[in-house]
């Protein structure tokens, strides 16, 4: 009877270490929301367009990767931006497969999951001990990072529709800038590393010749050709990537 009570005593206290761990995450990476909203008015997107696809699309780094391949190119480069954001997007269906098992059944709870099924939410499941615990930090990452996220979106576009011609402060090129300051820190391995200087390599050769965008979905197969053959990574493991869990609830290490 003892030991029943002990396991539901610790059952409970990391229920409430994923409970705290999550809105912690979630309070820290709804700060970037307000640069996102900035710098999707400073692309040439309006207020409440840049409110819906932070609702909509609601993946960080496809938010980042769009505002920015349209700063650059303009409305002309919608497709090449669309299709730049679906192809960063397409982790959150690796990270689906992860997460399944931990959200429950049910078709309006998993129709909400896919939602909500982000770096921030999946690493925070993945590191707690328990299923109760992963569920419980899974979902209240994800909705604390939707609702924080949401909210300065729209402080940050209304920031910058404030600014007026935002040009004029040099925001027009910040998206690519935070869109590196994404990048940075999963450069931790030498293949990540020649995977970022070689498709950097060709989509700036590649930028005089082609329409904006077009050059960003080439290099994209950098990765693809270095994933597929796992040139200077880990042998046995594909990309190289690495087999240990987040430690914390900061993002995935790879």
């Amino acid at each position: 009877m003892s030991e029943i009570l002990a396991e539901k005593v610790d059952e409970q206290r990391q229920q409430r270490l994923a409970t705290r761990e999550g809105i912690a995450v979630g309070l820290a990476t709804a700060a970037y929301g307000v640069s996102f909203g900035a710098l999707s008015v400073a692309a040439g997107l309006d207020i409440w367009q840049t409110c819906f696809i932070s609702v909509v699309m609601f993946s960080g780094g496809s938010q980042f990767a769009l505002v920015g391949v349209l700063a650059a190119g303009g409305v002309a480069a919608g497709p090449a931006a669309i299709a730049s954001a679906a192809l960063l997007g397409v982790r959150n269906g690796i990270y689906g497969m992860r997460t399944a098992p931990i959200v429950g059944t049910g078709l309006w709870k998993r129709f909400a999951a896919a939602w909500i099924t982000i770096d921030e939410s999946t690493a925070v499941a993945l590191a707690q001990p328990t299923p109760r615990s992963r569920r419980v930090g899974f979902w209240v990452t994800g909705l604390a990072v939707f609702i924080g996220w949401n909210i300065t979106t729209l402080l940050g576009a209304l920031i910058g529709d404030a600014l007026g011609d935002t040009r004029a402060y040099g925001l027009d090129a910040a998206a690519a800038a935070a869109f590196v300051g994404l990048l940075w820190p999963r450069l931790k391995r030498m293949q990540a590393v020649a995977v970022a200087v070689a498709a950097a390599v060709v989509a700036a050769t590649l930028t005089p010749v082609l329409m904006p965008g077009l050059p960003v979905l080439v290099a994209a197969l950098v990765a693809v050709v270095v994933g597929l053959f796992n040139w200077l990574g880990t042998p046995g493991v594909p990309g190289g990537a690495s087999t240990r869990r987040p430690s914390d609830g900061s993002g995935l290490d790879s």
